[in-house]
């Protein structure tokens, strides 16, 4: 089962957190679970269609109060495994707020 962990608000990252983190990414992609990873412009283009007709905003967007500012893909045998999963992600990044979505569709 694959799940994005997405990252919506956190705190700047000290050196600390970056050597940590760099270690749990290490880990977590040795192990075979962490599949990609990456952080998210966060200027962004907004896309949106009403009946067929498409409109493209180019940001930033002050009022995305939830905009998703960096990911982690996933191959977890569970939502239990992949809850664990941001639980050590969480133990190193200390402050913040994201989600966890399954994705579907090929692998």
């Amino acid at each position: 089962m694959r799940f994005l962990m997405t990252v919506t608000a956190g705190e700047a990252p000290d050196e600390k957190m970056m050597t940590e983190m760099g270690q749990l990414v290490e880990d977590l992609t040795k192990a075979g679970v962490l599949l990609a990873t990456g952080g998210l412009d966060p200027v962004g283009t907004r896309v949106s269609a009403v009946d067929g007709k498409v409109t493209v905003t180019d940001g930033p967007f002050t009022e995305a109060k939830e905009a998703i500012l960096s990911f982690a893909l996933v191959d977890a045998r569970s939502k239990e495994e992949a809850i664990e999963l941001a639980r050590r992600f969480w133990q190193v990044a200390r402050t913040g707020e994201g989600a966890i979505q399954q994705v579907y569709g090929p692998e």
